[in-house]
């Protein structure tokens, strides 16, 4: 059954799109509450399931996927009504998609976020590379490369979500907004407020925004894993140390793709990162540059003996022809992803 369970989502992301619009359309309807259905928000996709299919052939089945769960995110990024999601337990991939780009945010002490795909070959997508560029300072260039986890008061304190509280309080924060009968966004969030808790910004990785800055602010991946090196030689600093051993773990392929692709998006909106990640998810999965999506996730995922064999094996390795691969347009018989651009406005920022 795991192998049918792309299409699966694919279907849901289409009924997601269905109802979403119908809900904005609806004047009887003020604002959306979404949640997850159990212990954990979302996990993301099925990434075996992505893996089972691309070795069968089945690239349509994937590319549905894809432009089923990116196209939700646009409509959800540029929704004219207000938003909110509990981020409650794990927060990653396609779950963080479907979130991030909504208008509130609340994390908990249980929300464990992270944007792991350069571990398993492939690239942060799911409009991922949108707002981790807007993150302070480098932090997105950290968390994309490295794949590190974020609680939920880190999540509040650099901004990937807007509001903190206790998940003891999470039921009742949902009967005081089920109780609203608005759409203003500053009602909502006004009884958001109401819940919310304070966090200290100095703890976790904030605590560390001034060497993230300093390391990964370089031009290149090579720079980025010399200057944490470096700094973790010259202060003897178990974190650094931590970093750098993750950085010579992961694809070094997927380094150099997910490195430029933050940096563009910095220059981009929503739409714009989701075309272009699209672009890179096909890229990734085809083999055509690389086998290390298939390998990363058959080392992590599958076989689980967490040994991947990265091809190229060394970021030294990695040539411009393919890094410029991933971010080229599709065959001529290949379209784009498109959007509904010319109905919906362009998201700018979180």
């Amino acid at each position: 059954m795991k192998r049918f369970r792309i299409k699966e989502a694919a279907l849901f992301g289409a009924r997601l799109q269905k109802l979403y619009t119908s809900w904005e359309n609806n004047p009887d309807v003020g604002f959306v509450i979404m949640k997850g259905s159990g212990r954990a928000f979302c996990a993301g996709g099925d990434i075996v399931s992505l893996y089972h299919l691309v070795n069968e052939g089945k690239m349509e089945d994937c590319k549905d996927f894809f432009r089923k769960l990116y196209g939700f995110i646009y409509i959800l990024g540029t929704y004219l009504k207000p938003h909110v999601t509990f981020l409650h337990s794990i927060t990653m991939g396609g779950g963080a998609g479907v979130s991030i780009p909504g208008t509130f945010r609340l994390a908990t002490e249980k929300t464990v976020f992270a944007t792991p795909e350069t571990l398993i070959g492939f690239h942060p997508d799911a409009g991922a590379s949108f707002y981790l560029s807007h993150l302070p300072g480098h932090l997105g260039e950290y968390l994309a490369l490295t794949g590190e986890k974020l609680n939920g008061e880190e999540m509040f304190a650099c901004g990937l979500a807007t509001h903190y509280s206790h998940s003891s309080r999470l039921e009742l924060i949902e009967e005081q907004l089920v109780a609203l009968v608005t759409d203003d966004p500053s009602e909502v969030e006004a009884s958001l407020e109401k819940f919310s808790e304070p966090v200290n910004p100095e703890k976790g990785v904030m605590s560390r925004i001034e060497t993230i800055d300093k390391c990964f602010g370089h031009d290149t991946v090579e720079e980025i894993i010399d200057a944490v090196e470096s700094e973790a030689a010259r202060a003897n600093d178990a974190w650094c140390t931590a970093t750098a051993k993750r950085l010579k773990e992961v694809s070094p392929l997927s380094l150099k793709v997910s490195l430029r692709s933050i940096r563009e998006s910095r220059f981009q909106n929503l739409d714009q990162c989701l075309v272009r990640e699209y672009r890179m998810s096909l890229q990734g999965i085809s083999k055509q540059v690389s086998g290390d999506f298939l390998e990363g996730v058959r080392a992590r995922l599958v076989e689980k003996d967490s040994a991947p064999k990265w091809d190229p094996p060394t970021v030294e390795q990695v040539s411009q022809d393919m890094v410029d691969q991933y971010f080229s347009p599709l065959s001529e018989f290949e379209p784009d992803l498109e959007l509904p651009t010319n109905l919906r406005e362009a998201f700018t920022s979180l």
